[in-house]
């Protein structure tokens, strides 16, 4: 038992005097707890304190995400891990509050506690005075104006890692902890790692006020950017290793030709009265051009500093990372990447983006080959397969280039979001994917509970939020599903206007014409066919008689044999009886072949009773 605890505790083997006693650790936990900085949820606590027991009982092989989950969080013995991602956000915030604990209170404590990536059995360490490698002292706080020069400390970047290099002291000569704190150099230009797409290179913010205490919200806003960041599959972020490495003198063109990144994100923090304003932009590497700033004030003394940082970090993350963003509305450039893997993923990545705002045969065929050829070339590619997903899922549900043959389309499209989501359980567009497609599967439950568990893992992913406010509103909660689509395109300005089609719609099934008319006018849409049908119910019932005929003209051009299934397609998109009512008596009124059949169930829905909340009421309410 003895050797199973210490090898636990990952103590250096020619270190003996680093070896720490039960008590030390038992007594570390307290004051980490009893800290007003540890500021986590009850269960977050009891995660540490479990962990910390059972290794300290000589039990760590049995600290696993199952035992957690079942001991820690009250799940029952079905507990799926594969569906339920509770222990690996936990623990996510669990680290992320240990090392702010580091970084704050704990910042002289003589032990520190982590728990590793990748597992959950805690690791402990003595460590020692930390030397001091300023050799002087802190730089005055820029002129005004120079706020984003890039010219703040370098030392408080480096504070970011600093327990570590603590550690690594304890038994290490100082010739080797030299060598120790060299960051890794990039991976050579003509060996690129994988896929990837647009590379992001955070640069530790800058002090403009020469405060102390503002190096700390440096220090946790840049971990909680990298965090934040991180999340958004699509885009590639340069780690803390990185960050600390870039010159704070560097130009941006020097930072890509050094690391191959094509973005730089960098910024300042000033404390002033006690009030905090962070100042941060985003340069291009190759043109040093601003292609994003935004300015962000806070109060620290009305909220807690893991609050403020947390916020902060998810507006930024949202604003420049998000789909349809600065970053991904910019085509990609050949010169910006490190080779030929890279340009071909980065251009799949940006034409599914432009094919998602157009929704038309050209693109998709153009958009379906690219992520066929990728994910052939790189089978594990995730985020490729969720998009290669909703392409497939497109021949079926707006008939685009549809395949004859088998697997039928809706098939290939489960198969490649099921297989994104084996490949990353955690994978935003992966999980999006996979909810879409159990949708259209009419499995609508099941879609709305993926959607939520990735909602859950990033809240700042407005593609994502859109897409389920859309299924959340055609699933019959027209209400929420609205508001969850403004909240996205509220996020987002640079959103798509397949939703903006999808507002329209939800306007229209709640009986406000004319705000439903006002949309239908500003979505772009003229070469998605479904945006045609829609416009259609929209300027019939509004009495535009010539705007409706010129929509349902084209909708019947594009989509010829819709109305041979026409029940089909109502029950795919898993509309409720009521819905089906108010989209069939539209399709009638706007003119379309609606065979006869359907005429029983207007016929039925007649005798029903109305209120104020019925779109016919609506409808009578918003008449010009």
């Amino acid at each position: 038992m003895e050797n199973n605890r210490l090898s636990s505790y990952e103590n250096l083997e020619n270190c003996p005097e680093a070896r720490l006693q039960d008590n030390e650790i038992r007594a570390q936990l307290d004051k980490i707890l009893a800290s007003t900085e540890f500021n986590v949820p009850d269960r977050v606590r009891q995660f540490l304190t479990y962990v910390i027991n059972r290794t300290l009982e000589g039990h760590s092989d049995r600290i696993k995400a199952y035992s957690v989950a079942v001991e820690v969080f009250g799940r029952d013995a079905n507990f799926d891990m594969q569906n339920d991602p509770v222990v690996r956000i936990e623990a996510g915030r669990l680290r992320r509050a240990l090392e702010r604990y580091y970084l704050l209170d704990g910042n002289s404590d003589p032990i520190l506690i982590e728990i590793p990536k990748g597992g959950y059995v805690p690791r402990f360490q003595r460590r020692q005075a930390q030397p001091n490698h300023s050799g002087g002292p802190a730089h005055a706080a820029a002129p005004e104006g120079q706020e984003l020069a890039g010219t703040g400390d370098a030392r408080w970047g480096n504070r970011w890692f600093a327990w570590a290099i603590a550690m690594a002291t304890l038994c290490l000569a100082a010739p080797l902890l030299w060598l120790a704190v060299l960051p890794s150099p990039p991976p050579p230009a003509n060996e690129p790692p994988g896929p990837q797409g647009p590379s992001l290179i955070v640069r530790p913010f800058s002090n403009l006020s020469g405060q102390p205490e503002v190096n700390f919200y440096i220090a946790g806003l840049g971990e909680e950017l990298l965090t934040q960041l991180s999340r958004f599959k699509e885009l590639t972020v340069f780690g803390r290793e990185t960050s600390a490495a870039v010159s704070p003198s560097a130009s941006a063109s020097e930072i890509t030709n050094q690391f191959g990144n094509r973005y730089i994100l960098e910024g300042g923090i000033r404390l002033s009265d006690g009030k905090l304003r962070v100042t941060a932009r985003v340069l291009d590497g190759e043109s040093s051009a601003i292609v994003w700033s935004g300015t962000y004030d806070a109060d620290p003394r009305a909220a807690n500093i893991v609050g403020v940082e947390a916020m902060i970090a998810s507006r930024v993350a949202t604003a420049i990372a998000q789909p349809y963003g600065i970053i991904f509305s910019a085509p990609p450039r050949p010169t910006q990447l490190r080779g030929v893997q890279n340009l071909e993923t980065y251009q799949c990545t940006y034409r599914f983006y432009r094919y998602r705002t157009v929704l038309d045969q050209t693109e998709h065929a153009a958009t379906r080959t690219c992520l066929e050829n990728v994910t052939a070339r790189y089978p594990d590619f995730s985020t490729g397969w969720a998009m290669l997903s909703y392409l497939y899922l497109d021949e079926d549900r707006f008939e685009l280039n549809k395949r004859l043959g088998s697997p039928p389309p809706l098939e290939r499209a489960r198969t490649a979001a099921e297989r994104a989501v084996r490949l990353d359980p955690e994978n935003i567009r992966a999980l999006q994917a996979l909810m879409t497609v159990l949708y259209f599967s009419k499995e609508p439950g099941e879609a709305l509970r993926v959607g939520s568990q990735a909602l859950t893992l990033n809240p700042n992913d407005t593609e994502l939020l859109g897409e389920f406010g859309s299924r959340v509103a055609q699933a019959g909660d027209w209400q929420r599903g609205t508001s969850l689509l403004e909240e996205a395109m509220a996020k987002n300005p640079g959103h798509s206007d397949y939703y903006v089609g999808l507002l329209a719609l939800a306007a229209y099934m709640q009986g406000d014409n004319v705000r439903a008319t006002d949309l239908i006018r500003r979505a772009n849409l003229r070469r998605f066919s479904i945006y045609h049908f829609v416009a259609a119910l929209i300027f019939a019932r509004q009495g535009l008689q010539t705007e409706a005929a010129q929509s349902r003209a084209e909708f019947l051009r594009l989509m010829p044999g819709f109305f041979n299934d026409f029940d089909d397609e109502l029950n795919s998109r898993n509309f409720n009886a009521r819905d089906r009512v108010i989209l069939i008596r539209g399709a009638i009124e706007a003119g379309f072949p609606v065979p006869v059949r359907f005429a029983a169930e207007i016929e039925r829905s007649s005798s029903a009773p109305s209120n104020s909340g019925t779109p016919e009421t609506g409808a009578a309410r918003n008449q010009p």
